[in-house]
């Protein structure tokens, strides 16, 4: 299933994103919160299936994010059914 951001609320330092499917029926959400050098992202979907999709989405997007400051610190809770999913950035990885 394809996962798309529909923006609900966009803010400098703040946004809120619906995550829809490719019938634009909302399957969830995210939002970012950005103050200082800390960045603090929640997120959750419904249906556990789409768990890689959701992570192929949000982890781009997060990265991209985290490079608007250079010593942005960042705290996440992603939760995909209930479950919490851990979203690692190249970053991360290097």
């Amino acid at each position: 299933m394809q996962l798309y951001f529909s923006p609900e609320f966009l803010k400098e330092d703040a946004q809120v994103l619906n995550i829809v499917d490719d019938k634009n029926k909302a399957v969830g959400y995210i939002a970012f919160l950005i103050e200082e050098k800390k960045m603090y992202v929640y997120g959750q979907l419904e249906e556990e299936g789409v768990s890689e999709d959701f992570k192929d989405l949000v982890g781009p997007y997060l990265e991209g994010l985290s490079k608007l400051k250079s010593d942005l610190e960042v705290f996440q809770y992603l939760s995909v059914g209930g479950k919490k999913v851990e979203v690692t950035t190249q970053s991360e990885n290097q």
